[in-house]
Order: structure tokens, then C-alpha cells, then sequence
């Protein structure tokens, strides 16, 4: 029986939302040493730069920052070392083959505690190009704007 209940979230990538379109989100384990878990659980982890990849059948996770443990010693481990992922030989083969048709990437959007295993939150993801950036900070505002006329005009209503 875990000691821990529920989802604790560590870190998320609000950069990966902004620059990709999401198209499918995978749940993965992660392979850590006993100084990257103490780290997490301080809750000081950097998915900005990080990215997923698979080789030989293998799925791993590279340039995720996890800094080093304040009272680790010589057991410490490097911050930006790449690092297993744990997921079913089906969801790996899917992943592969979405990569491979070319255009998409695979990209961490959320690291958490789940009953107390450290997970990530991958996603298969495609590059937005700078005008559908613009485009979806436009429509987020225009819904914003439009919700914030909705409460007023009902506040006057009343």
C-alpha cells in the first residue's frame, strides 16, 4: 500500500502547450535514483527543454532538469542526465510509428507523483508555426473578453 494518495504535480511544461498542438498524451514511469526522487519531492524539477525519443524499442526522456540534491554527496546524480521511460511495448510501437510519419515530436507536458511513483506525462505533439500562435492568443482572448461581457451584463441584469 503506497504511503501517498492522489496526484502531486512537480513541475509542467506551459512552453510546450504554447509552441506544439497536442494530438495524444501517453502516462510513463520513470527510471530515477534515490537523489533525483529526494530532489522531486522537494518539487524542483525544469521540463522547458526536455524531449522524449525512442531507440532500440526503448523510450527515454533527455534535457528534462532535475537539480541535484541539497544533501546528496558523492551518490548524487548529474541534472540533465537522460533517463528510462517505463511504458507497454504496444503504446512504444505507437509512439514510433507517429514519429516516424514524420512532422511530430514527443514532448513532456507534466511530471507528478502519482500515489507516490514519479510519472511524466508525454505527448505526441506537432510544431505550430508563428501565425497559429498568434491565432490561438487571439481566440483565448476573444473567449476571455466575450465571458467577461457575459458576467457583466448579467451582474446589471440582477
Amino acid at each position: 500500500m503506497p504511503r501517498e494518495r492522489g496526484e502531486k504535480v512537480i513541475a509542467t511544461n506551459r512552453r510546450a502547450r504554447h509552441d506544439y498542438t497536442i494530438e495524444k498524451t501517453y502516462e510513463a514511469g520513470l527510471v530515477l535514483t534515490g537523489t533525483e526522487v529526494k530532489s522531486l519531492r522537494q518539487g524542483r524539477a525544469n521540463l522547458t527543454d526536455g524531449y522524449a525519443y525512442i531507440d532500440g524499442g526503448q523510450a527515454f526522456l533527455d534535457a528534462v532538469h532535475i537539480p541535484e540534491y541539497s544533501q546528496g554527496h558523492w551518490t548524487n546524480h548529474a541534472a540533465k542526465r537522460t533517463r528510462k521511460l517505463l511504458l507497454h511495448k504496444e503504446e512504444i510501437v505507437k509512439l514510433s510509428h507517429a514519429i516516424s510519419a514524420g512532422g511530430y515530436t514527443l514532448v513532456p507536458l507534466k511530471l507528478y507523483f502519482s500515489d507516490g511513483r514519479a510519472k511524466v506525462e508525454i505527448a505526441i505533439a506537432k510544431g505550430k508555426r508563428e501565425f497559429e500562435k498568434r491565432q490561438t492568443i487571439r481566440e483565448r482572448e476573444d473567449k476571455r473578453e466575450a465571458e467577461r461581457a457575459m458576467r457583466s451584463r448579467n451582474r446589471l441584469g440582477d
